[in-house]
């Protein structure tokens, strides 16, 4: 009887290091991260098809509501607000530099595509940057359609909201999707600037939205006329300097 309970020892003590090794592992605790890049300088064929699509959705003589709103003031820019330019060189430093801007808001009157329309003024005291964003009424694919345009050699608000500076970014944001972005893109150290010249047509559609809407909105006079009322105390921005045309900035 002893010799079979010491075989019966042995085979379970044979079988320990066995058990050990098969220990289930723990499940990691650490987050997945997904990251969605956007081919901003090249978008796809169909992704040029909604840009266009979007664009001339757009109304071009709206009837608006009889709420607005009209806001402005300061804020300290810790990144740099266009992030496909190159830093400057008071960015480099460390220094913070602060941003006066202006907001106008409308809300559209009929029950169309678009709910309101938000045009935002800022500057710097390196870039002015102006960017249009009309929002969907009903979102079910598209959320939002927004078009930027960006100066750093205009020497005032004034000169820049009356120039009809040219959009260098149109920037759609749909719903349960991936965003779809087009950009003017430069040359980089290592590669020449690519060939865009087959998106001049949505760049220049949104130009023409970005003229229209500048109009629509009373923003030539609006701008000037909030921003002078920002007080110009606390961090010193910089001043304006007349450099070569800055041609852009998701």
């Amino acid at each position: 009887m002893l010799p079979k309970l010491i075989l019966i020892a042995a085979a379970i003590l044979a079988t320990l290091p066995a058990v050990s090794q098969q220990a289930p592992e723990t499940p990691s605790t650490q987050p997945q991260v997904k990251v969605n890049m956007l081919n901003v300088c090249t978008p796809s064929a169909e992704e040029q098809k909604e840009i266009a699509a979007a664009l001339a959705r757009i109304p071009k003589q709206p009837l608006f509501g009889p709420d607005f709103e009209i806001s402005h003031g300061s804020a300290t820019l810790t990144d740099s607000p266009n992030f496909l330019q190159p830093k400057k060189s008071n960015e480099d430093s460390g220094e913070p530099s602060i941003a006066r801007y202006v907001r106008v808001r409308r809300e559209f009157a009929v029950q169309a595509l678009f709910a309101s329309v938000q045009y935002s003024f800022s500057d710097d005291g390196q870039n002015m940057i102006e960017t249009l964003v009309l929002h969907v009424r009903d979102p079910k694919d598209l959320i939002q359609v927004s078009m930027e345009d960006t100066a750093s050699a205009i020497s005032t608000p004034e000169k820049m909201v009356a120039a009809n500076t040219p959009a260098n970014r149109i920037r759609l944001e749909r719903f349960g999707k991936s965003s779809i972005a087009l950009a003017r893109c430069n040359a980089s150290e290592n590669a020449p600037a690519p060939d865009q010249s087959a998106y001049d047509p949505l760049f220049r559609s949104a130009s023409e939205v970005l003229a229209n809407y500048r109009g629509l909105l009373g923003v030539r006079h609006t701008i000037p006329a909030e921003l002078a009322q920002i007080p110009t105390g606390g961090p010193k921005a910089a001043h304006p300097k007349t450099t070569k045309p800055g041609t852009e900035k998701k």
